[in-house]
C-alpha cells in the first residue's frame, strides 16, 4: 500500500500498533540500510521531483526565531506544510 498522507499513515497502520513500538526508516526505495527514527517534526516542502525537494521552516517557527538554519527566510509560495520524519544516520 502506498502511504502519502497522515491519515493513511494512521489509519493503515499505526491505529493498530502498541504506542511504544520503535519505529524505524528505510535509507531508500531498495531496503539498502535501515535507521530508527530520530524526531519528527511539522516544516514546509517544495517538491523539485517525484521523488525529492526541499523542506523549509514554518512560518511559526521563523516567527518563534526556531527556523531550520540561520538563512531560513521563508518558503517558497508553492510550499505546502508536511510531516518530516528525521532518521537517526
Amino acid at each position: 500500500m502506498n502511504v502519502n498522507t497522515v491519515g493513511e499513515l494512521v489509519d493503515w497502520l499505526l491505529a493498530t500498533q502498541p504506542r511504544d513500538r520503535p519505529v524505524v526508516m528505510s535509507r531508500d526505495a531498495e531496503g539498502n540500510g535501515f535507521s530508527p527514527l530520530a524526531d519528527a517534526d511539522e516544516s514546509m516542502y517544495v517538491a523539485e521531483s517525484t521523488w525529492a525537494g526541499d523542506v523549509y521552516s514554518t512560518p511559526e517557527d521563523i516567527a518563534d526565531n526556531d527556523a531550520l538554519t540561520l538563512d531560513d527566510d521563508g518558503a517558497p509560495d508553492e510550499a505546502v506544510r508536511v510531516v518530516v520524519l528525521w532518521p537517526t544516520n
